[in-house]
């Protein structure tokens, strides 16, 4: 049985057998799998959401990343005081928030459990999915194919736990050269962006003249989390959903998905890209 990780620890060794059709041979082996621990979002000692993560140095990120994507919090000035608690059954992220961003989490009500493939279990009514979303109004000259090309052939280099496990979603930040600048990944592709958005929010770095690409397929909740933050292009390499797309289209957001190091597909706000 593989030994459960620390906070410190997204990877585990693990002993199997793979199967060789070719050899007609069994090979006893080692392989890495991905971690993914219950991750308690405390806020003011109040425990608000329960998230299946991946249990590595950028939890930080997720819980700054989660507050912000969330609307909990307005700014990274509001998270006061954030402390990771390894317990037995899971992480607990305790966090002091003011009591602005306090007042407005105990009037939402939520009590979530999250999962890597679903991030609204546990909502209380349907007035809660959506969001009202900032539109974004952006001035950025349009970005061309081939940074885009070039930017997913980086994502993939810098996929260490990827690399390892074949399990992790990533989200990472380029400019509009194509540039890595930002790169977080997590067993949940929610995840994922939130701990993005943390990162960059702690880095204090901007939203501007960029574009969010996402290893994952670009749900409407995907899209929300980077209109509340004022991404004005998102790149998913796999397909939207048609709320996805409404939601962009209705916030400024230009979507794309399947992208590809050779292709892709503009879904809104076709002005923004060029060849």
């Amino acid at each position: 049985m593989p030994t459960r990780a620390t906070s410190s620890s997204p990877v585990t060794h693990v002993s199997i057998t793979r199967a060789d059709r070719e050899r007609q041979a069994l090979t006893q082996t080692k392989d890495c799998v991905i971690e993914e621990t219950p991750v308690a979002l405390v806020y003011n000692d109040v425990s608000h959401v329960v998230l299946l993560a991946t249990p590595d140095n950028a939890l930080h990120d997720l819980a700054l990343g989660f507050g912000l994507s969330e609307g909990i919090l307005l700014n990274t000035d509001e998270l006061l005081d954030c402390e990771c608690v390894v317990e037995e059954k899971g992480i607990l992220m305790e966090m002091r928030v003011s009591n602005r961003a306090f007042e407005a989490l105990k009037g939402r009500r939520r009590a979530l459990a999250g999962r890597t493939g679903c991030g609204l279990c546990g909502i209380e009514s349907l007035n809660h999915v959506i969001q009202n979303v900032p539109k974004i109004h952006t001035t950025m000259s349009a970005l061309s194919c081939e940074s885009i090309f070039n930017a997913i052939r980086e994502n993939t280099n810098h996929q260490v736990l990827r690399q390892q496990t074949g399990a992790t979603h990533s989200a990472a930040w380029f400019n509009a050269e194509g540039q890595l600048l930002f790169l977080r990944e997590d067993v949940g592709r929610h995840n994922a962006l939130d701990k993005l958005i943390g990162a960059m929010a702690t880095a204090r770095a901007t939203h501007a003249g960029g574009f969010c690409f996402i290893s994952s397929r670009a749900s409407f909740e995907m899209v929300q989390k980077a209109a509340m933050q004022g991404i004005a292009v998102l790149v998913a390499a796999s397909a939207p959903t048609a709320t996805a797309i409404r939601l962009a289209e209705a916030a400024g957001v230009c979507l794309i998905g399947f992208a590809r190091e050779n292709k892709l597909v503009i879904y809104t706000s076709k002005h923004c890209i060029r060849f």
